[in-house]
């Protein structure tokens, strides 16, 4: 394995906690910057890595930055050596068993990895259960989606499929509804009820946005009102997220008030 190969390393410290925590079993090695005073979370980390009985190896990081942008790259201290995150597939995501209902983020040709980490993050914090790409024009999950999203790719499912549109079609006869955004919509995000279904939203490209044949599926689409043409996809995709946390929070207190 060459220690120049991006996306076989993740770096800085949650992005490692978050891995070692969650799934210890993606470690193969972590690598420690020499000569240094440990802070909690550093402390923290090799208290997980001797308990999964991890490799740890003092060494000087900068052996690691031979890439333009791992140059620029802001290791906090650590770099661990890791194997693929392991996807499922969507009968897999429809077969975990969780109460309530499900709500899933579908992302369509989403190839930028900032945008791609971001929405995991916000995903995770927004209580959605998992994320669907396709195994084309989608941006891999390298070590600068696991860095933007902070770890949290290791506390979501990431489903990947051949085709987008056959994995919409089996969520539509498993019950999901499926909620598309586009700029030209009528109704506005907040005009949809997230509450009481399964339901997947649908995040398109900046480019060129979800495709036809997609939004074709769709029933619901809906836009973000904005000032500026368009809002950057990780955006707009947190905006929509918390709207829903939002509603189903609001229809779980006043329930629970009726009681």
């Amino acid at each position: 394995m060459s220690e120049n190969c991006q996306n076989n390393y993740i770096w800085g410290k949650n992005p490692v906690y978050e891995a070692l925590n969650k799934n210890p079993e993606r470690i193969n090695k972590i690598f420690i910057q020499k000569d240094i005073s440990y802070d909690n979370r550093l402390k923290k980390i090799i208290e997980l890595a001797n308990s999964n009985k991890i490799v740890i190896q003092k060494t000087n990081l900068s052996k690691f930055k031979t890439t333009q942008e791992l140059e620029k790259a802001n290791f906090q201290c650590v770099v661990a050596s890791v194997s693929s995150v392991n996807f499922i597939d969507v009968e897999d995501f429809i077969n975990i068993k969780k109460e309530g209902y499900k709500k899933l983020i579908i992302l369509d040709r989403i190839q930028d990895p900032h945008n791609f980490g971001a929405i995991i993050r916000t995903a995770v914090a927004a209580g959605f259960d998992g994320i669907l790409v396709s195994n084309h024009r989608s941006a891999p999950v390298n070590s600068t989606v696991e860095k933007i999203s902070s770890g949290a790719v290791n506390h979501i499912p990431i489903i990947k499929t051949t085709s987008l549109v056959a994995s919409i079609d089996y969520l539509k006869k498993q019950g999901f509804w499926i909620i598309a955004t586009q700029m030209q919509a009528k109704d506005n995000y907040y005009e949809i009820d997230y509450t009481d279904m399964n339901f997947a939203l649908v995040m398109g490209s900046e480019g060129s946005g979800i495709s036809k044949t997609i939004l074709n599926k769709a029933d619901y689409i809906i836009k973000l009102e904005s000032d500026f043409e368009s809002l950057n996809v990780s955006i707009a995709a947190a905006i929509i997220m918390y709207e829903a946390k939002r509603q189903i929070a609001t229809k779980a207190i006043c329930a629970k008030n009726e009681k």
